[in-house]
């Protein structure tokens, strides 16, 4: 099963320049498995391999890695091309210095450079000419691939000290929470990520038979599925496990197999904007989600699975997180919005 879920607006984001270019984005949503029931939900999330799989049908469709969304077409192959350079650089800083001088190469330039001062680094988004990104979503999309390719090529988490965005805070904005895991800093003068000037000396790890491998669902999933086995939240969600139905492990023993104390756990969760609880809740709904899907589970079935003795408190508790009852969510999914909400 899918661990993480991709909300129902990413969905609408990265669709919208395949509309603006007339494309049938009904069928590009069916080919991924998606709903188009199920997204009348306000609150509604996707697996992460239906939102992978979602991406990669809109850059086939579009032959465009920037979605329709840039100021001009990125045919398919050229992230690949950009690991093929980058895949022999001996350090990170190296990695970010050849990737600009590979995206500068084509006009108007869509890329991030790398401005270092004393301690600390920037990746700097720079975009030339006109955008059609009224979600967001290219300028998200480009700082998340930046940063989660340099994690893989040196194989350790480069920890984020913030993000900084050139626009008021959307809607979608606690979605960045749990994307970049760091303060968050909007109406900035650029659109930015900071991080320690330590990283930059961190040796690539990865060869080219591992890149080989990589390219078959990348970039997409860098964009779905994050790899959050280095954030205190992801080795939270390992230690949980998914099994519910058992009494969960307290803060105190998550710490102590952590090798840290319950204070600096708390901080450091403070630091990647969540704290434990919403990570035990944010998983138990992800799994509601998951089981959902598998229509020879009850809901009672499903509400013992997540957790919850009584299903009056799952129901509750479900519709908290996605605004609907469990029944009229896999009524959504199924294809039909009639049940009752």
């Amino acid at each position: 099963m899918s661990d993480l879920t991709v909300s129902r607006h990413f969905v609408h984001a990265a669709l919208t320049g395949a509309e603006r270019l007339g494309l049938d984005t009904e069928e590009m949503l069916r080919d991924a498995g998606i709903s188009t029931d199920l997204l009348r939900i306000e609150m509604a999330r996707v697996s992460s391999d239906q939102f992978s799989l979602l991406l990669q049908i809109v850059w086939n469709r579009l032959n465009d890695e920037l979605m329709g969304l840039g100021p001009r077409r990125a045919r398919a192959g050229t992230f690949a091309t950009m690991c093929a350079l980058v895949i022999d650089c001996p350090t990170l800083e190296a990695v970010y210095r050849r990737a600009y001088q590979f995206s500068r190469l084509f006009e108007p330039m869509v890329t991030m450079k790398l401005e270092t001062d004393n301690q600390q680094v920037r990746l700097v988004t720079h975009i030339e000419g006109d955008i059609h990104d009224p979600h967001y979503f290219m300028r998200e999309s480009l700082l998340v691939l930046w940063h989660r390719l340099g994690c893989w090529l040196v194989g350790q988490p480069v920890e984020l000290d913030k993000a900084e965005f050139d626009y008021s805070r959307p809607a979608h904005g606690d979605e960045y929470r749990h994307i970049f895991h760091c303060p968050l800093e909007f109406e900035s003068d650029c659109t930015a990520l900071t991080f320690d000037k330590r990283f930059l000396s961190a040796p690539v790890i990865r060869d080219k038979s591992e890149v080989v491998q990589f390219l078959k669902t990348s970039p997409a999933d860098l964009l779905s599925r994050p790899d959050e086995s280095n954030t205190f939240t992801g080795k939270i969600r390992a230690l949980i496990g998914r099994d519910f139905a058992q009494p969960l492990p307290d803060f105190e023993w998550i710490a102590a197999e952590l090798h840290t104390s319950p204070q600096t756990l708390r901080r450091r969760l403070k630091q990647e904007n969540t704290s434990f609880q919403e990570i035990k809740d944010l998983l138990r709904r992800d799994m509601a989600i998951y089981y959902l899907g598998r229509q020879e589970l009850s809901i009672n079935d499903i509400a013992e699975k997540v957790g919850f003795t009584e299903p009056s408190t799952f129901h509750r508790a479900f519709k908290k997180w996605t605004g609907v009852t469990p029944g009229a969510y896999r009524e959504g999914e199924r294809g039909n919005t009639e049940a009752e909400r």
